[in-house]
């Protein structure tokens, strides 16, 4: 107010609330103060003008209406209209919302370039009451409060142990060195980051809606909505991750992928980040990849010893394709990592083509995809051959090309391990035909598929013996009988397992062994469901069956395998 001070003044003596020996009483308290105090401050603070008399005559003169905001309430909504920053930056308040138009109340009519300023960063159109100062700074604080305190009252809701260490290294690891109005933000992301880590998620979701920001942990497979922050400082979080990630933060209009690198706890987490634009901002899912966390031994992975007979006779084979089949976090890579792992030797060249590198394994040569420059699966593969391997692992075969190369690697002499997306094992062999390659080739080359799932382990902390529902085994198509001599199980839930019953995961699997039988079938071209039947008339266990000896065995329960292996029964 102070470029329109002596406006006001005269406006004032014009109307006469005040007299100029007031006013020179006034420069003369300013100039004490070393000009840290504004002359209408000076003003108010000798009584002699009142500022709702000052306002009336500004309203007045600017023929705008005055609105008291004491005991006003501002719908959310409208709040939600104008960013934190944007309020505090410019004094303003925004009361109320109609159509097009934002009506904000701002104590100085005076400045009209502030209104001129609004209208072009918020691109809408605004109109302005008058209200008092004070009544604006109150409101201002009750909703949107300093950074700072709004950050420091959502950290007290959840518990982070070392947040400031992690804090200095999640700047040191970004690159980004630590301003002071940066601080609570980043203490904020961090935090997120860290209690997922520690409870061992494997995603975390932050997603904007209309009117909230969530933020979700998938835990053992499942989401869990925890405490999030305000709508608010969604702007603010999404900046901090996309800074985090290297991204574009002006750029929000397309999908964008990047990744975190962090030390928690003295361990590298690495975290792949993909954001995508909505309709209420930028939805942010952060994997989170713990290199220390992954088990390459094939036993901790929840194979049985007669299912791990099969897989050392396939590990053992000099070549063919070895397909490992499943949805997206079935647990395809982990088991790919534990077995290249396991045949990993110094008298063995192992290369791997990835699309990303999740995991570095000492030993073994592991290319990265680079789709953005022509570089995929298929040109990848025909660049490892000339390396002379022992072992190839591709991590996905997505089209003919990479199929036809794959099986011709196979065919001269090199052992292939990939990933195919089927419901089950049978599938893999006619979903390469469906691809194109032909029938006499798949039936040479692949020698086996395993497909695969992860149930949740039954909490052993509170884990009490149990009968079958009725309901299962009618799902089950099962007896009452066919569970006599069982240790069935159900965790109860208590504070180790979040009340789930639920901790951590493990595979069931169906391992599909290409017999010369089989290999006839595939010849001829048979359907998936022909192959099937011959399988497991051949002694190939389903992923149901699987699941349910393991729930027999008191490790997970029938509820959960019937919720895994649903669609693969039909």
């Amino acid at each position: 107010m102070a470029q329109n001070a002596e406006f006001i003044l005269e406006l004032l003596q014009e109307n006469g609330l005040i007299d100029q020996v007031q006013i020179d009483e006034g420069w003369e308290k300013v100039a004490v103060t070393g000009g840290t105090m504004d002359i209408m401050d000076a003003l108010k603070e000798l009584k002699y003008i009142d500022e709702n008399e000052v306002m009336s005559v500004l309203a007045q003169q600017y023929g705008l209406e005055t609105l008291d905001l004491d005991g006003y309430t501002i719908p959310p909504e409208v709040i939600e209209a104008v960013p934190p920053e944007i309020a505090k930056q410019y004094s303003i308040v925004p009361v109320m919302k109609h159509d097009d138009m934002l009506t904000v109340a701002m104590s100085d009519p005076t400045d009209m370039e502030t209104l001129d300023s609004l209208r072009y960063v918020l691109k809408t159109d605004v109109d302005a009451v008058i209200s008092p100062k004070t009544q604006i700074q109150k409101l201002i604080d009750h909703h949107y409060g300093s950074l700072e305190e709004n950050v420091d009252s959502f950290l007290e809701e959840i518990s982070g142990d070392d947040i400031e260490n992690q804090l200095i290294a999640a700047s040191e690891d970004s690159g980004q060195g630590i301003e002071e109005e940066d601080a609570p933000i980043i203490k904020l992301v961090t935090l997120i980051i860290v209690e997922a880590y520690k409870q061992k998620v494997s995603d975390i979701h932050l997603e904007p809606m209309e009117k909230r920001y969530r933020v979700r942990y998938r835990l053992d497979g499942v989401l869990h909505e925890v405490e999030a922050p305000p709508k608010y400082l969604q702007g603010n979080v999404t900046s901090r991750l996309k800074i985090m990630s290297k991204l574009d933060i002006s750029e929000k209009r397309i999908p964008q992928d990047g990744r975190i690198q962090l030390k928690i706890g003295g361990k590298d987490v690495d975290l792949r980040v993909s954001t995508i634009p909505t309709n209420h901002g930028e939805s942010i899912v952060m994997r989170i990849l713990d290199k220390s966390s992954i088990q390459l031994d094939i036993p901790d992975l929840g194979f049985y010893s007669d299912d791990q007979e099969l897989i050392s006779g396939i590990l053992a084979m000099p070549d063919g394709i070895f397909l490992v089949t499943g949805p997206t976090g079935s647990g395809k890579t982990t088991s790919l990592y534990a077995f290249l792992n396991s045949i990993n030797t110094p008298s063995r060249k192992i290369i791997t083509a990835e699309d990303p590198v999740e995991y570095q394994l000492s030993g073994i040569n592991q290319v990265q995809i680079e789709k953005g420059i022509g570089f995929t699966f298929g040109h990848a593969l025909r660049a490892m051959l000339r390396q002379a391997p022992n072992i190839i692992m591709v991590g996905e075969i997505r089209d003919l090309e990479t199929a036809e190369i794959a099986i011709n690697a196979a065919l001269t002499g090199h052992l292939v391990f990939s990933t195919l997306h089927t419901n089950d094992a049978p599938g893999a062999v006619t979903r390469l035909v469906d691809m194109g390659v032909k029938p006499f080739l798949v039936a040479s080359a692949v020698k086996a598929v395993m497909a695969q799932r992860l149930v949740r382990r039954i909490c052993k902390n509170c884990a009490v013996p149990t009968e079958p529902e009725p309901e299962e085994l009618r799902l089950l198509e099962a007896d009452i009988k066919d569970f006599e001599g069982a240790e069935l199980m159900k965790g109860r839930g208590c504070e180790v397992c979040n009340g789930s019953g639920y901790k951590g995961r493990f595979g069931i699997y169906e391992i599909f062994m290409v017999t010369e039988e089989l290999q006839n079938l595939i010849f001829d071209n048979r359907p998936s469901n022909e192959i099937r039947d011959a399988a497991r008339k051949s002694g190939m266990r389903t992923l149901r069956e699987d699941g349910m000896r393991k729930a027999m065995a008191g490790k997970t329960t029938l509820e959960e395998v019937i919720r895994i292996t649903a669609t693969d029964e039909e």
